[in-house]
């Protein structure tokens, strides 16, 4: 079994990461982190470049994780990830949320709603800000 992360390199992200790796300790399972971007535009400020991931790794290494990194690149993020559930056969989703305001909550179509509502998995959410 494995825990998936849904990764993201802003504070939202880092915290995911954080309570991907404190369950995939306490339940001695694989962790598969998986930043995904769909390639449409010249820099997508949440696919992470080589040096993030270069210290996602580092972490996950001084963790004693076993670990897997992914960054795949395809039509919809959320598709992405929870193939990577279904594919890894995993036993939780983390994802980390940022806050937004009423009318961003309103108009949410977001990957985070998306993972929330159709993760097959129970999911961990939690907020990147305090």
């Amino acid at each position: 079994m494995s825990i998936v992360v849904a990764y993201t390199p802003d504070p939202a992200g880092h915290a995911a990461l954080e309570l991907g790796i404190a369950e995939a300790q306490l339940r001695g399972e694989e962790l598969i982190v998986v930043n995904a971007t769909k390639g449409d535009a010249l820099v997508d400020n949440r696919f992470a470049a080589k040096g993030e991931v270069r210290s996602v790794d580092e972490v996950l290494v001084e963790a004693g994780v076993q670990h897997t990194i992914k960054q795949p690149m395809g039509a919809d993020v959320a598709d992405m990830v929870l193939d990577e559930v279904d594919a890894s056969a995993a036993s939780l989703l983390v994802v980390g949320l940022r806050r937004r305001t009423p009318v961003g909550k309103l108009i949410m179509g977001s990957v985070s709603q998306r993972l929330l509502l159709d993760s097959p998995v129970p999911v961990f959410a939690i907020h990147g800000e305090k």
